[in-house]
């Protein structure tokens, strides 16, 4: 089983998201006892909280299918269970340097599945449409990657 941990600010958005989104690439193609996906934050923010309401809305719209959700931050048990952890941005990645990666198990995520850059917070762009195209894009070159190994 592989274990993948997608990581954001507050984890109530671009991370649940991810989740959401690879849950449901995974279900689709009958994979789902091949990966175990969760989601955290790197703030204390929003602990507790569910996915903020214009993403949801976002992936209801694109017939994702929803989980019970509630944003928790990573710890270091987290960093010792997932084989990879994706990061949203530098600024997660920043956070994410005081585990030690010495087996590399942190990621920016779209430059692991081949692409460059971050996926913007769409709390403060309100661009949420954008980042879910770009979630969805990621999460199947990552799905795909990851099939090649297992």
């Amino acid at each position: 089983m592989i274990n993948i941990l997608f990581v954001c600010h507050g984890n109530i958005c671009r991370s649940v998201a991810a989740e959401f989104i690879f849950k449901n690439l995974i279900k689709e193609q009958n994979l789902n006892n091949l990966f175990h996906v969760e989601s955290r934050a790197i703030s204390s923010e929003e602990i507790g909280n569910n996915i903020y309401p214009p993403m949801k809305k976002v992936l209801c719209q694109h017939n994702i299918e929803l989980f019970p959700h509630c944003a928790k931050k990573i710890n270091e048990e987290d960093y010792q269970l997932y084989d990879y952890i994706f990061a949203m941005d530098y600024e997660n990645i920043s956070y994410l340097s005081h585990f030690n990666n010495s087996n590399h198990k942190i990621h920016l995520f779209k430059d692991f599945v081949g692409l460059s850059g971050e996926i913007e917070d769409p709390w403060y762009t309100k661009n949420y449409e954008k980042v879910f195209q770009e979630l969805l894009t990621c999460c199947i070159l990552l799905l795909e990657k990851l099939k090649l190994i297992i």
